[in-house]
């Protein structure tokens, strides 16, 4: 098969790709090509997401939780956490203060929340809303860096049913 060919496979008139793509590519200088990557991150990401600084993300994180989030614990107990989804999965981010807390720490999850119990306490129970609805299998609990991080694939079924409407 011929490069020619290889290349009309890939669909390059996808966004933010088109027909001159390869060829712009093929004469880039790597100063250029990042700093097109760079432009195309620019454009597509919002701008709460470009200031965000990853060393600051769990600072001030009252003022951060939205309405959707819920945070169901005692007066004085709060847990900290950022949830925010990408277009394949959901995460939720968890800063573990003391790496005693992963050994009792249980983590369920329903469609659309998570509970996570005996953090900090263990009489303790969060229960954090999910911006979206999530699949029953393929999610992750990874601990690095002094962060919890649940990964739960997106669900793309949206089952509904109709309902009739009769005459009483």
């Amino acid at each position: 098969m011929e490069r020619k060919d290889e290349f009309l496979m890939f669909p390059w008139n996808l966004f933010p790709f088109n027909k001159d793509a390869k060829s712009k590519l093929d004469h880039m200088k790597p100063n250029d090509i990042q700093q097109y990557v760079q432009e195309m991150m620019d454009k597509l990401m919002p701008d709460s997401l470009q200031k965000m600084d990853p060393q600051d993300m769990f600072k001030n994180m009252s003022q951060m939780k939205h309405s959707n989030q819920m945070n169901q614990t005692a007066p004085g107990k709060k847990l900290d956490y950022v949830v925010f989804e990408t277009h394949h999965h959901c995460y939720v981010r968890i800063p573990i203060i003391e790496e005693e807390w992963l050994k009792s720490v249980k983590i369920y999850f329903t469609s659309n929340q998570v509970i996570i119990e005996h953090v900090p306490q263990p009489q303790d129970k969060h229960t954090i809303l999910l911006p979206t609805i999530v699949r029953k299998k393929g999610s992750t609990a990874d601990y690095k860096d002094r962060i919890l991080e649940i990964k739960m694939q997106k669900s793309t079924e949206m089952q509904y049913s109709e309902i009739d409407v009769s005459e009483i």
